[in-house]
């Protein structure tokens, strides 16, 4: 029960059957009045036992019409010409003939539905001369019956065929639409392992760094080495918190738990003098300056921002040297961040790592939110990374 309805499935041979034995009778009953009111008079054979043969043989073929189609077909029409030829009144057996057309034109090829439907409009035109009619008579009112059965036989067919074909295409988007879903937890999980390269990169660089730093000053410099250790402790907390909420994503099923919570630990622009502290302990020079008027980010460029400058100052710690002196430049302007990282060490294009993953990783990001990036050697020395990121222009006072 569906919606407080029940619905029931009649089988069709069951329907047939009732429409078979109910057309027998009707046809029966008419015969016989008919010929006691018309034909009796035109000298015509009685119906008698007979005429409800043959008409019994006619009409009952259309109980199997759907499970012997052909056989039903074949019968129905022999017991009709028989029925014809005998001078039985013509127009008594008419309708069980043009069912069995119409089945034969719905369940065949067109060609052998229209064999049925000439064999059909013969045997109309034999009842239609038996009736004492014109030829013209006899060929139009067979060519309109035969004709409106074919229309509207075909017009089913045309309509069952639309609907596999609409199956058929409902299936192929479900199919699609499941495909691009699969796809997107693919490109959203390849997103994650290159936000974890980014942290991995980054944070171990950094760590490797202050390390190294810690163990060569030792005993020289325990201030130094303490601050060194400090340093590491932070980085590698940082580390971890990163790495658990991105590992946490990858555990979570799609559509599963809270977007906002899973993303959480993902940094922006506001970390941004953590980063350069930790770059600093690691025995760069870093200075940082961000210049316009400053606002809220959409989290994926505030991301991809971040992102940016730490794998620029990973590569400087990286390559440079320690005591090489880096700048970091922001500028927010109307439409636009802007951003530029240049160190004045021994960084050079040779130097960065051979696969260019950072490099490539960088241009994606920015491509990504329709900005562009140039990355290389500069004139003077060391190595620069420029960018920029379309931002949604802001809005003048006043309205303009």
């Amino acid at each position: 029960m569906q919606g407080g309805r029940v619905r029931a499935r009649v089988d069709p041979l069951v329907i047939d059957v009732v429409l078979a034995c109910v057309l027998a009778a009707l046809t029966i009953v008419y015969g016989r009045q008919a010929y006691e009111a018309v034909y009796r008079q035109e000298g015509r054979p009685p119906f008698g036992l007979l005429a409800i043969g043959l008409s019994l043989a006619v009409n009952l073929p259309l109980a199997v019409r759907r499970r012997a189609p052909w056989v039903a077909f074949a019968v129905s029409h022999g017991a009709f010409v028989v029925y014809t030829a005998a001078g039985f009144q013509p127009s008594a057996n008419l309708w069980a003939p043009l069912l069995l057309c119409f089945t034969m034109i719905r369940h065949n090829p067109e060609r052998r539905a229209a064999w049925a439907a000439v064999v059909t409009a013969a045997t109309w035109v034999a009842s239609g001369l038996a009736a004492h009619i014109s030829v013209e008579l006899a060929i139009g009112q067979s060519v309109i019956g035969v004709g409106v059965v074919w229309s509207w036989a075909t017009s089913i067919n045309r309509l069952a065929q639309r609907n596999v074909q609409l199956a058929e295409l409902t299936a192929q988007l479900r199919r699609e639409q499941e495909l691009r879903a699969r796809h997107a937890i693919v490109e959203e999980r390849l997103r994650i392992a290159r936000e974890l390269h980014d942290v991995v990169a980054h944070h171990l660089s950094a760590l490797a760094v202050q390390a190294g730093l810690a163990d060569f000053v030792f005993a020289s410099d325990p201030a130094a080495a303490r601050e060194a250790v400090v340093s590491i402790g932070t980085s590698s907390r940082e580390a971890l918190e990163e790495m658990r909420g991105l590992l946490g994503v990858l555990r979570t099923s799609p559509g599963v738990g809270d977007p906002d919570q899973l993303y959480q630990s993902s940094p922006g622009l506001e970390r941004l003098d953590d980063l350069v502290e930790r770059t600093r302990a690691a025995g760069l020079d870093v200075t940082l300056a961000v210049t316009g008027p400053q606002r809220s980010l959409p989290s994926g460029v505030d991301l991809c921002a971040y992102r940016i400058v730490q794998e620029a100052l990973t590569n400087t710690v990286k390559h440079a040297g320690r005591g090489a002196r880096v700048s970091v430049g922001l500028r927010f302007e109307a439409d636009r961040l802007a951003g530029e990282i240049s160190d004045q060490g021994g960084s050079t294009s040779a130097a960065l790592p051979s696969n260019g993953l950072g490099l490539l990783g960088m241009r994606e990001r920015v491509r990504l939110y329709g900005g562009s990036l140039r990355a290389g050697p500069r004139a003077e020395g060391g190595f620069e990374v420029v960018f920029t990121i379309p931002l949604a222009p802001l809005e003048t006072a006043g309205g303009g």
